[in-house]
């Protein structure tokens, strides 16, 4: 679980107070509350908050009881998840104290609205326990006047000394003395009023001297607002709330008393127009609002107007979970450099909330953070990063967290190569180089304490690590002490230029050759010259000798001749330069000077060797890995530069990123380096430089990628199940922290009492939590341990306390008959028995099933047994399935037996002998006896069904009628009825019913009907066709039909022919007739079905025909004639 970083407000910061003394305590303050279920400390029952202030709730759990970690909901009202309203306002907070196995949770309302009052709950469940906390929040205004200035703002501002309290004294006849006035308790004159008769209203006001009665009548008729009314126009109001995932669709109902009457939809007060996004439906009583695609822009109130009245409801629209797709990098640097922490998000737009440690960030003015949106990416950067601004830094979002580490380090500045001494005589060049560790330093040159300016004559560079100060045309003047002082640093380098005067002796006489070495400068130490590869060397020699002698340079025995090149020779008078350009490391070696004239000869061995850089180091690789640590080693590089290697300087990175972070800035002289603070899951990759007296080497190659993991902790609450002569059964529960290596299975090991060897029981890795070691010695005492295993190796073992014996335990039968079978087990025809009987006992009992005493037939009922159950199974129920059926249980002499009784019951046989026994006024009596078959079960009614022989309409008379007689009442007069009985049992009503053999006429009483004579009207005719056929032409492919018309009574009987063939049940044709309009349908003709068509149309008084012709012609399209 990632920590979470929302900030905590310091005790009594900001946080509201209850505005009377009977208020409970709001924020987490302690309150005495009844403590049930997982909670230990709950959010208090009722809090009053005051608008505008900050309010916290805290919720303990104790999770020492629990096997897995819990999972806490914070709810407002019955459903609404306050967990997606994460932002701003909202902010959840979840701490765990591994001491005491407490979980804190934390519900944080910042500057708190009207809005948020209401009912809340707290929700937590871990597993199979659960366990909720109700609270209500009161949200008050801020009070901002106090009593006494109320009163006072109805007094009078031009009263003078009468503005307080009135004296009425002038106007009594007989003036008296003032009594001294007693202390009476402070009344709230608010509630005196509000309490009193209107008549009263002046009485009070001059009591309390209040002198501005028309204000306080304004007031009070503010303060004593009416009691809302019901409502008239709505028979059902909108929801209070509704709650809807971005992006959906939402309907708000209501219902309305006049189903006629029209509506208005408001949203924040503005009127809706319908569109494509909003639909409003009437429909009868109901009104609807459909919202499509909702947008964070929907979430707003919404009002239903009827008339006068209203029905207020509010919508949250929550914003799916915004997933984080890149995570954030770690970053160390020094002094001053820029960071810039980025993450990409799932979605555009999301909200992302930065956080350094636990405290939110925000974009300030004055603030040094600077926060970037760039479609998903999302950038916090620091433009000059300090010692303050080392940590931890987070970003949130509603659904994922992620988080990177930054280390600042004090700016250090390694000097690679110092300034040499120079001797340079007059007219020639003087270089002073230095090489420092940063290539972006810059500095300034001193002479004797004075700034050097660039000229003519002396310039200056910076190119890389390397600063240059070069002086052309040397003269006496420019002999000093140089300096370089690097900007930003308490550090500055020296060298000292000395001016070579030369002296012109004339010697008349012959003089042998001398090679003059100057050996002063620090780089040449017994003839060896030491040179960084790449550098410049340039060797002046002077070389004395009359006349001048001639000079040969040569490395071991091959001259250099050239005077142009990068190896070369510069030869003036009285001196002779050996300069290599870009040294190379092929240019190491011994360098030979001979002078020579006719007086004689001298000769001079130099070496100079070349140092560089070294090789990267090699082999680079993860030895081992911890939960946040590893192991890196490498071997030293091939080539150390001519140089000591110093040490090592290593980075590492994530894997997919482009951003090193350095580890380390001291240079680290091992080859084994312990890589720590990284995040556990992430794969790294790392890479090392090796440091010599002369710079960094290039980098080694990355080391394959390593992931920092550990093992799991051991298995927890490991116990014993089960026990026989030569195995123990084990479980277990799965570890308590587990890790980003996750859980790959178990080991379980065990050894003898005494032993110290452990044998693995399991050739495969156990993925359940549970195992069963077999092949134990029977009578030994074993100790068993399990072991958690992932790709960061086994966790430390869980070890039974103390050691199992191997001897299975002897236990009685018992059979354990579930409650719904230890009565009557009744089951319909058809369908599907499966009953499970459980059952314990040691060694494994043998269940036998009987049926009314004998043995069951395997081919009528399926048994199945374990060792803790027996299962009987029918897949399709008879009735002959019915019976007693007895489980018998045996270990050795030992039994138990259960008796299950099954019922299969089926819809009983109608009711036999239905009569009408006697028929009187407007009643008729029935009887009948009961059905032979009831089905297998107790008749529990029948229905009786009476129909005159008129309508011959069945209607229902008695329903569920226990008795086999009943009296039939309100039959009509006139009418001859016939009855029909069902009857009834557990399954339902029978399929037929018992119909009476008799009728129940009801006889006329004093009325005779004189029926007219009248002559019935003969409708009997003749077939004739009343619209003949109609000769047709159709295009082939194209479905037809051909229709006419006959009439005739009684109905004729319609023949279609084709060239007087009967068409028959030809599917390519369909025949049609409705009302006497006859219709032949030919689905896509052909010119086969071309040809004469005839209807013929007979009854028992005669027969009419009609023809017509059909020509199925194929269409041809006639070629287009080309240009």
């Amino acid at each position: 679980m990632p920590e979470p970083v929302p900030a905590e407000k310091p005790a009594g910061e900001d946080v509201s107070e209850p505005t009377n003394d009977d208020a409970p305590p709001a924020d987490g303050e302690s309150e005495t509350t009844e403590l049930t279920g997982l909670f230990v400390e709950k959010p208090p029952d009722n809090v009053v908050v005051i608008t505008g202030s900050d309010a916290i709730f805290i919720a303990r759990v104790d999770s020492t009881t629990l096997a897995r970690k819990p999972t806490m909901k914070w709810l407002k009202g019955k459903w609404l998840d306050l967990g997606s309203k994460a932002g701003k306002h909202m902010q959840f907070k979840e701490t765990y104290d591994r001491n005491t196995k407490i979980y804190t949770y934390e519900m944080k309302i910042n500057k708190v609205v009207p809005g948020d009052a209401g009912g809340y709950r707290c929700e937590v469940t871990a597993k199979d326990k659960c366990d909720s906390s109700t609270f209500e929040i009161s949200v008050e205004a801020v009070q901002q006047e106090t009593l006494g200035d109320d009163l006072a703002a109805f007094k009078r501002a031009d009263a003078g000394e009468d503005e307080g309290s009135l004296d009425f004294s002038a106007l009594l006849k007989a003036a008296k003395k003032k009594r001294p006035e007693k202390e009476e308790p402070e009344i709230d004159v608010w509630e005196l009023l509000k309490s009193a008769h209107p008549s009263e209203y002046e009485k009070i006001a001059f009591k309390y001297g209040i002198t501005d009665l028309r204000g306080m009548l304004k007031r009070l008729k503010k303060m004593t607002a009416p009691e809302p009314k019901y409502s008239e126009a709505f028979l059902k109001k909108l929801d209070s709330c509704y709650s809807v995932d971005k992006g959906k669709k939402i309907v708000l109902t209501c219902e309305v008393v006049d189903p006629n009457i029209p509506v208005k939809w408001l949203k924040n007060g503005q009127e809706i127009k319908p569109s494509a996004k909003y639909i409003m439906e009437a429909n009868g009583n109901k009104r609807t609002l459909t919202i499509n695609r909702t947008t964070l822009a929907d979430d707003a109130a919404y009002e239903c107007v009827v008339g006068e009245d209203k029905s207020f409801t509010e919508v949250f629209v929550k914003e799916p979970p915004i997933t984080i797709t890149k995570l954030m990098d770690d970053y160390h640097v020094v002094v001053g450099e820029r960071v810039e922490f980025e993450v990409e998000v799932s979605e555009e737009g999301a909200h992302v909330m930065w956080f350094f440690e636990d405290v939110e960030l925000h974009k300030d003015k004055d603030s040094k953070f600077r926060f970037k949106k760039d479609g998903k990416k999302h950038t916090l950067i620091i433009q000059e990063a300090t010692l303050d601004d080392i940590g931890m830094y987070h970003a949130w979002t509603n659904g994922g967290h992620t988080k990177g580490e930054l280390e600042v380090e004090e700016k250090e500045l390694e000097v690679l190569q110092d300034i040499a001494d120079l001797t340079v005589k007059a007219t020639d060049q003087a270089v002073f180089k230095c090489e420092v560790s940063d290539d972006k330093v810059t500095g300034k040159w001193f002479k004797d304490g004075k700034e050097v300016l660039p000229s003519d004559r002396i310039k200056m560079s910076h190119i890389g690590r390397f600063h240059r100060l070069v002086i052309d045309d040397v003269k006496p003047e420019d002999a000093g002490d140089y300096t370089f002082v690097p900007d930003g640093y308490a550090l500055s380098l020296s060298a000292k230029l000395n001016f070579l005067e030369i002296k012109i002796d004339y010697v008349p006489r012959q003089e042998p050759p001398k090679i003059h070495l100057d050996t002063t400068g620090s780089m040449v130490s017994q003839n060896t010259i030491i040179l960084v590869a790449g550098n410049k060397l340039r060797l002046d020699v002077e070389i004395t000798g009359e006349p001048a002698p001639t000079v040969v340079w040569s490395k071991g025995d091959q001259p250099i001749a050239d005077s142009e090149g990068r190896v070369r020779v510069e030869s003036r008078k009285d001196l002779s330069s050996f300069v290599i350009e870009g040294a190379e490391r092929e240019d190491e070696g011994n360098y030979t000077i001979v002078v020579t004239n006719p007086s004689g000869e001298d000769k001079a061995v130099l070496f100079v060797k070349i140092v560089d850089v070294p090789d990267p180091p090699q082999h680079v690789k993860c030895t081992s890995v911890g939960e946040d640590t590893a192991i890196i080693v490498w071997d030293p590089p091939k080539f150390d530069g001519g140089a000591p290697i110093k040490g090592y300087l290593m980075e590492r990175k994530k894997k997919g990123s482009s951003r090193w972070t350095k580890l380390n800035f001291d240079v680290y002289e091992s080859t084994t380096y312990e890589a720590k603070r990284m995040i556990e899951g992430v794969f790294y990759e790392m890479r090392v430089f090796a440091v010599n007296s002369i710079g960094l080497s290039q980098p080694s190659l990355n080391s394959k990628p390593f992931m920092p993991i550990a093992p799991t902790s051991e298995p927890t609450r490991l116990t014993v199940n089960d026990v026989t002569d030569s195995t123990c059964s084990l479980r277990w529960l799965a570890p308590d922290k587990i890790g980003a290596g996750g859980l790959d299975g178990y080991i379980i090991e065990y050894c003898k009492e005494g032993d110290t060897n452990w044998v693995v029981a399991n050739k495969e890795l156990c993925e359940k939590q549970g195992f069963m070691v077999r092949g134990l010695p029977v009578g030994e005492k074993i100790n068993f341990r399990v072991m958690a295993v992932n790709i960061a190796g086994n966790s430390p073992p869980a070890i039974m306390s103390q050691p199992v014996t191997i001897r299975e335990i002897v236990e009685h039968p018992k059979i354990r008959v579930p409650r719904d079978l230890r009565t009557k087990y009744i089951r319909k025809v058809g369908e599907k028995i499966n009953l499970t009987i459980p059952f314990q006992g040691k060694p494994r009992p043998i269940a036998t099933w009987f049926k009314d005493g004998q043995p069951i037939d395997p081919k009528m009922v399926n048994i199945r047994n374990s060792n803790v159950d027996s299962i009987l199974f029918i897949r399709s129920a008879e009735r002959e399935h019915s019976g007693k059926y007895e489980l018998l249980l045996q270990i050795e002499n030992m039994e138990d037996r259960a008796t299950i009784e099954i019922r299969i019951v089926e819809k009983p046989g109608p009711p036999l002998k239905v009569r009408v026994t006697d028929v009187w006024s407007f009643n008729a009596a029935l009887e009948w006896d009961p059905p032979k078959d009831n089905g297998n079960c107790d008749i529990t009614g029948y229905t009786i069904q009476k129909s005159d022989l008129k309508t011959k309409e069945w209607f229902t008379v008695y329903e569920h009628n226990r008795r086999t007689n009943c009296t039939a009442s309100d039959l009509i007069m006139g009418n001859e009825y016939r009855f029909r009985v069902y009857s009834e049992n557990l399954c339902g009503l029978s399929e037929e019913p018992g119909l009476s053999k008799n009728t129940a006429v009801i006889a006329k009483t004093g009325l005779q009907v004189k029926q007219n004579s009248y002559k019935e009207m003969d409708l009997s005719c003749v077939p004739k066709f009343t619209q003949p056929l109609v000769d047709r032409t159709v295009v082939a492919g194209y479905s037809t039909a051909i229709s006419c018309a006959v009439r005739g009574f009684p109905k004729p009987k319609i023949v279609w022919m084709k060239n007087k063939m009967i068409i028959g049940e030809d599917p390519k044709f369909l025949m049609q007739n409705n009302q006497g309009v006859l219709t032949l349908k030919i689905r896509k003709p052909s010119t086969f079905d071309g040809g004469k068509y005839t209807c013929l149309a007979v009854n028992e008084l005669g027969r009419d025909e009609v023809e017509c012709k059909l020509d199925v012609k194929v269409f041809r399209e006639e070629p287009v004639e080309k240009k």
